[in-house]
């Protein structure tokens, strides 16, 4: 006969709720050994980097790093993480000091054992309020790329010390959306990831080479400016009709694991359309010529090898319009606005625009956009409007600047704060 009891034991044990259960005990312990790894105890530098989100949002920190560890030799930069996934890519990517603080108690115990100047902070994750509370630290918000999208511009703006910024779109950007905001506290240092030299990671082609990088859905659809859903299948299929042309297909990373279902099936459909054209094709077995999907690998290590580039609102325009001015770029509008696009995406006023209307005729679109170019004039003056003047280091050197001389004045600001408080 069955013991009832031992019987009921088993079935819990061998339930799904179970088994995720025993999972998340067991990566308990791995985040407690994790965290005692990674204590900080020994770390000794000026500058913080705060990133409190998990490994599906690392990208925001990962184009970063280059420039940090070259800030690292004139100021000695640590990063504190709040998310094991997150550390995980970190460690793989740089020899930097890393902490791994997934509470509050450990997190200002860290920050009082140590002596930092400045934190800098690469987006506007929620947490980063649990860190900006450390008063004796500057907090310097960076964000982690220039766009025109209304997530570059928060009311939490007003919580940091500063806010560095690229040039005087983004100044204009903040003076457009917010109210009450002291404009003191922006800094313009251009877009220092951008002088980062990459190796190339795209082979160039005989073949005229035209990029598609479209960007993921946002958290909300004010925050949308994706182009898969509603242009992207039929883009890909202009792109290849085109004669003597190569498709490069590189989304923003979020789109692979797009939980929005229109976005998966125009994804998929888009995977199929370039599939069954390098099929059809003499150029299938190489890569020099053949339609590529590339879901991985850095954006702007591949800029040199294309001729082209169609994308959405996004950082990856401007970083094309930053260090490729003199090529095409196409823009796209879901809201079918023109006015409002120009507006709020200076950019698009020299650029072709997809949208509603000239989505019926794509064909011609494209022909017409990508040999008749007439805004390379246009485009340099508002690379100066969006970055500044100067070529590649300078955005740098200005970021180097900026952050001394908000640690040599912090570090007078509390020596003469310290003064008063023992007069007093």
């Amino acid at each position: 006969m069955k013991n009832p009891i031992r019987a009921a034991a088993l079935a819990v044990v061998r339930s799904s709720a179970w088994t995720k259960t025993s999972r998340w005990i067991r990566g308990k312990e791995d985040w407690t050994a994790m965290e005692y790894d990674y204590d900080g105890a020994y770390i000794s530098a000026e500058v913080v980097v705060y990133f409190g989100d998990p490994g599906s949002k690392f990208y925001q920190l990962e184009q970063w790093i280059p420039v940090l560890e070259e800030l690292n030799r004139s100021h000695k930069v640590a990063i504190v993480i709040r998310r094991p996934s997150s550390l995980i890519k970190a460690r793989e990517l740089t020899s930097l000091p890393l902490a791994l603080k997934r509470r509050f108690d450990p997190l200002h115990t860290f920050y009082h054992a140590n002596d930092f100047r400045l934190a800098l902070y690469v987006n506007n994750g929620v947490t980063n309020f649990q860190s900006i509370g450390y008063a004796p630290m500057v907090h310097v918000h960076v964000n982690h790329g220039e766009s025109d999208k209304l997530s570059m511009v928060s009311n939490q703006a007003k919580a940091y010390d500063r806010v560095f910024v690229a040039g005087q779109a983004a100044i204009d950007r903040h003076r457009r959306v917010l109210l009450d905001f002291d404009e003191n506290k922006l800094v313009r240092v251009g877009r220092p990831q951008l002088d980062v030299a990459c190796p190339p990671e795209l082979a160039k082609s005989p073949r005229r080479t035209v990029m598609y990088a479209p960007t993921w859905e946002g958290e909300n659809e004010s925050n949308n400016y994706s182009s898969v859903d509603l242009f992207g299948p039929q883009i890909v299929e202009a792109l290849l009709s085109l004669e003597n042309t190569r498709l490069i297909y590189k989304p923003h990373p979020r789109i692979e694991k797009s939980k929005d279902p229109h976005v998966q099936s125009a994804n998929e459909r888009i995977y199929e359309l370039i599939e069954e054209a390098n099929e059809s094709n003499e150029f299938a077995a190489d890569d020099n010529r053949c339609h590529q999907v590339l879901m991985q690998g850095d954006v702007l290590a591949m800029f040199d090898s294309v001729d082209a580039l169609i994308t959405d609102v996004s950082s990856v325009g401007l970083d094309f319009l930053y260090l490729c001015p003199q090529k095409p770029l196409v823009l796209t509008d879901r809201r079918n606005d023109v006015a409002k696009l120009h507006r709020d995406a200076p950019v698009s006023r020299a650029t072709p625009v997809i949208n509603c209307d000239t989505a019926s005729n794509l064909v011609t679109f494209l022909t017409n956009a990508l040999a008749h170019d007439s805004d390379t004039n246009t485009r340099e003056q508002l690379r100066e409007y969006y970055f500044g003047q100067g070529g590649r280091g300078t955005s740098t050197r200005l970021f180097t600047e900026a952050v001394s001389a908000l640690i040599t004045q912090r570090d007078n600001d509390l020596s003469a704060h310290n003064h008063s408080d023992l007069q007093t």
